[in-house]
């Protein structure tokens, strides 16, 4: 039996059609699940996109007056080797950065947060003796600016993620929606199609020996009462033969003769 092009090679029995339509709800149930899920990551990846484009405006702004802040702080100084003496001073770390995952329709998606570190700070006494007041609010500004870093990498993280993602699903969602879908539905009309052939046929063959069985029936009757006719004719016969002797032996009585 060979196999269409847009169904499955199975045969047509009645265990396959359960099977068939055991799978269609399957896929039809997969799909709208898919779906959804492809819907919810297709939200929160736009409102992503539109959390990027406002946290690339605020890097703009907040960079441009960091700069600005650090110009502000060469100039109070006087110095232009106040970075290197920052950089110097520095031994570990304050503000650092922490890691923990969202689950958004199950896909984890990275967040990154910002945290600063109790103590007192290392560069506390740079430009004590000028332009302390500037090197503090350059502090301040490029923190703000490093935060904004940190949320726009971690925007940036889960845009990608969640682009491979989408794609993905999507994928899944065509393939079940034009391909599992159509082809189950074709071969349950396959064996839909074949089993009423099948009950058909049975039809048919059940219709051709009643035929059988009723002339058998018919050729049985007739030849019953043909010979019961023969029997009865043979009866008849005998019974008039008997009747015949009796007469020629003169059983019978006379009639007087007068003379």
């Amino acid at each position: 039996m060979s196999s269409g092009a847009g169904r499955e090679p199975v045969f047509p029995t009645r265990q396959s059609l359960q099977t068939m339509k055991a799978k269609l709800k399957g896929a039809q149930t997969g799909h709208d699940l898919l779906k959804r899920k492809s819907e919810a990551l297709t939200k929160r990846f736009r409102e992503i996109t539109r959390r990027i484009d406002e946290a690339k405006r605020k890097m703009g702004r907040v960079m441009q007056i960091a700069a600005f802040s650090l110009a502000e702080v060469t100039y109070a100084t006087g110095n232009d080797g106040i970075k290197y003496q920052i950089t110097e001073s520095v031994r570990s770390a304050k503000f650092r950065v922490r890691t923990r995952q969202e689950n958004v329709s199950g896909v984890f998606l990275p967040q990154f947060e910002t945290w600063e570190m109790e103590g007192t700070s290392e560069f506390g006494m740079t430009g004590l003796g000028k332009g302390g007041q500037q090197v503090q609010k350059s502090r301040e500004t490029y923190t703000r600016a490093v935060e904004t870093l940190v949320e726009l990498a971690s925007l940036q993280t889960a845009f990608v993620i969640l682009d491979e993602v989408i794609k993905v699903v999507n994928r899944r969602v065509n393939a079940i929606e034009h391909v599992i879908i159509p082809r189950t539905e074709n071969t349950i009309s396959y064996i839909n199609s074949e089993l009423d052939e099948l009950d058909r046929e049975e039809f048919f063959r059940l219709k051709k020996v009643k035929n059988v069985k009723e002339r058998e029936k018919q050729r049985s009757e007739k030849e019953s009462r043909s010979h019961s006719d023969k029997e009865n004719e043979q009866v008849d016969s005998q019974g008039g033969g008997e009747e015949g002797g009796s007469n020629v032996l003169g059983d019978d009585e006379d009639k007087d003769v007068i003379f």
